[in-house]
């Protein structure tokens, strides 16, 4: 007998105007006649378009069906048919919630519904909004039981950016949906996770929250969101492991596909509807949403290992085994979009902070995923081209490293000056898997509430960042590179081992969760102990956003460094 179809993700909320709303959901299976029912009685309806995903995949590291153990199934990578679903409600009225549902259809005529959830329109301004702030999900221990929290200590919420990292491999298609940890993507934020955690002999199921099926999440590419050159290795961690930059693929590969042959954020794109701009698309945008003004930023490296041995290419060196075999090398920690002073990204951003959009917002925030200010151990080095520097005797090249020159920190140098000009007053990020925070002189906050399902510390204390020793930089071992003092939570910090309140959450037993009140201008920050499951969540930092006044002014002058 053939097993009743099943959708492969709940439906979730994508790209809300004023008057409509997409959405998302995913089967394996094409079918026909995907249809949103909605409004009273369910009567109305939206018929869903369908498009395949191109690049989904298992591998042998995939944890899906099956297979429970490396290799146990496959053994390099296949293709996994996943096909996405997409429609418009359109009539909406703006703080108005209507009820929808969606079903899908199988070939054979068999029909899956899913349960009845509620949507609405985009938020007009002076609307009071609750805004998850989170990132760097990757399939960690402790995001089920994070966005459990979530919902049970605010409710529903009305938004969610999310600052990169969704997952590890991008075209893994586990990861995004179904990985038998029960750690996926979007299990955790619709409530449908399995994850199991065990303290003292105890173990506590977390199934995450139902968060997307209402709230429209807003995205921002990550360094995990990008694949390097296509079925060049045998596996996809492989894959994500090997981009080169555009113009070393354009020499080596000439007339093949630069996209294939360099990376891709093909599946991320697939995957979201996002706002577009005419010079990026979806991977830098800006959006109106209540009285914000989001504006996300495409700042993402690869990241590469510090580690000096030289068995793998890394931060600082190419390994050992491939310095005579350029196509090999990783190129250091290269940078995916330019965003230097000059740059199309530059260029656009400092057109949207000139728009009126921008101008009239209440609240002007920048959501991008490399840190500008933190303790993490990624922000070292300089958020910079590469150097390249090669010795060579004769034709045998003896080694190749990588200087980053600090002064030519292109978010420091360039992005965060214009910003200030532009009276941002919140910069939002992740990437080093912590939560701390940071006030320029200006009064713009900048936060990292990363800590959502493990952490690889903080350089604060006794604990040092792995930097290189003997190179042009003086890399910085601890604190901030970029000068600013992490600020010490205002309600409740963690206590060191000093017995002195920590200016950060740095646990792989605490997760932190941060949610941005629009109607009172607060980011409120909570934490919750996984050790103990019964216990209350926390909230340990809150800080209120200054107010700028929301007019259209003269063109902004954009300072200098040093202004």
């Amino acid at each position: 007998m053939t097993s009743a179809p099943q959708l492969l993700t709940d439906p979730f909320l994508q790209l809300p105007t004023e008057n409509s709303v997409r959405v998302v959901w995913f089967t394996e299976f094409a079918g026909v006649n995907h249809t949103v029912f909605y409004g009273e009685n369910l009567k109305q309806t939206a018929k869903a378009n369908i498009t395949k995903l191109s690049r989904t995949r298992e591998d042998q590291k995939s944890r899906v069906a099956n297979q429970t153990k490396d290799g146990q199934i496959d053994q390099k990578p296949i293709q996994r048919d996943i096909w996405r679903h997409e429609a418009e409600v359109t009539g909406l009225t703006p703080g108005l919630r209507v009820n929808y549902r969606v079903t899908s259809v199988r070939e054979d005529g068999e029909s899956v519904n899913s349960d009845v959830f509620t949507l609405t329109a985009t938020p007009k301004p002076d609307t009071p909004l609750k805004i998850l702030l989170t990132s760097d999900h990757q399939l960690k221990p402790m995001t089920s039981a994070n966005l459990q929290k979530v919902v049970e200590t605010v409710g529903r919420v009305d938004g969610v950016w999310f600052a990169g990292d969704l997952v590890n491999v991008s075209d893994r298609a586990s990861e995004w949906f179904d990985d038998s940890s029960g750690g996926a993507l979007f299990p955790g934020l619709q409530g449908r996770a399995t994850y199991d955690m065990t303290h003292n002999g105890v173990k506590t199921t977390y199934v995450g929250g139902q968060i997307i099926q209402h709230a429209p999440m807003f995205t921002c590419i990550g360094n995990h969101e990008v694949m390097g050159r296509f079925a060049r290795t045998e596996s996809l961690d492989g894959e994500f492991d090997d981009t080169i930059p555009r113009v070393v693929a354009q020499k080596i590969y000439q007339d093949k596909s630069l996209i294939d042959n360099s990376f891709n954020t093909n599946t991320y794109e697939e995957i979201f509807s996002l706002p577009k701009s005419k010079e990026g698309g979806k991977k830098y945008y800006a959006v109106s949403f209540g009285d914000v003004r989001l504006v996300v930023l495409y700042i993402t490296n690869m990241w590469r290992t510090p580690n000096l041995d030289g068995k793998r290419r890394g931060r600082y060196q190419e390994a050992e085994k491939d310095l005579n075999n350029p196509e090999n090398w990783g190129y250091g920690q290269l940078i995916y979009e330019p965003v230097a002073k000059g740059s199309q990204q530059y260029n656009w951003l400092e057109a949207e902070l000139n728009s009126a959009e921008f101008k009239q917002a209440k609240y002007k925030v920048v959501m991008f995923h490399h840190p500008p200010h933190t303790l993490g151990d990624n922000i070292v080095p300089a958020y910079t081209e590469p150097v390249q520097i090669i010795e060579r005797d004769g034709n045998n090249t003896k080694a190749v490293r990588y200087e980053y020159p600090k002064d030519a920190d292109y978010i420091i140098r360039d992005v965060v000056p214009i910003l200030e000009a532009a009276n941002v007053q919140l910069v939002f990020y992740g990437h080093s898997h912590l939560w701390n925070r940071f006030v320029s002189q200006s009064g713009m906050h900048f936060l990292e509430t990363s800590n959502v399902g493990n952490t690889y510390g903080a350089a604060w204390g006794d604990r040092k960042r792995e930097v290189p020793i003997g190179y042009q930089e003086d890399y910085v071992k601890v604190g901030d590179p970029n000068g600013l003092e992490p600020i010490v939570p205002t309600i409740a910090p963690l206590l060191g081992e000093d017995g002195k309140p920590m200016p950060y959450i740095a646990s792989n037993d605490i997760t932190v969760f941060s949610i941005f009140d629009t109607g009172t201008g607060t980011i409120s920050s909570y934490r919750f102990d996984t050790r103990k499951p019964d216990s209350e969540v926390l909230k340990f930092d809150e800080f209120e956003l200054k107010k700028v006044l929301g007019k259209v002014g003269p063109p902004l002058g954009i300072r200098g460094n040093g202004d």
